[in-house]
């Protein structure tokens, strides 16, 4: 599947929790970490979502937020991704930057360069990326 979302993580639904609207659903991602998305239940019965389907989690670069120092913090975002800064690719305005995940696998994320330079991003400093559960899209194969 081709994608313009910077983000994708392959993996295997582990877990459905129903809520009222919608659904809680958890993907374990293969050397990586478990993402949880919060989706419709008419999306969860579209897709066939049960554990053991084979899934993949999308997150836009832009949805996802770096936090420092996040583990003295309680977070209300389910997905929390700590890790080391691998690459920052600086532009006029914004900059990406890599955030390397214990098990190979890393996540990106679009931030100002205001803010890469007030955190001081830089590769080798230890970071948490973020994502909330609701800007997590799921998608499985025909």
């Amino acid at each position: 599947m081709n994608t313009s979302a910077r983000n994708v993580f392959r993996g295997k639904i582990v877990a459905v929790h129903s809520g009222a609207v919608n659904d809680e659903v958890e993907l374990a991602v293969e050397g990586g970490p478990s993402i949880v998305a919060s989706i419709t239940q008419v999306s969860t019965k579209k897709l066939g979502l049960k554990p053991g389907v084979e899934a993949m989690a999308l997150i836009k670069a832009s949805f996802v937020l770096l936090v420092e120092d996040a583990e003295n913090y309680l977070l209300s975002t389910r997905n929390q991704f700590p890790g080391t800064i691998g690459k920052v690719t600086p532009g006029a305005v914004n900059a990406e930057v890599v955030v390397d995940l214990p098990g190979g696998t890393s996540i990106a994320s679009i931030v100002t360069m205001g803010s890469v330079e007030k955190m001081g991003l830089k590769p080798g400093k230890k970071i948490t990326a973020v994502a909330k559960a609701s800007q997590v899209i799921l998608a499985v194969p025909k």
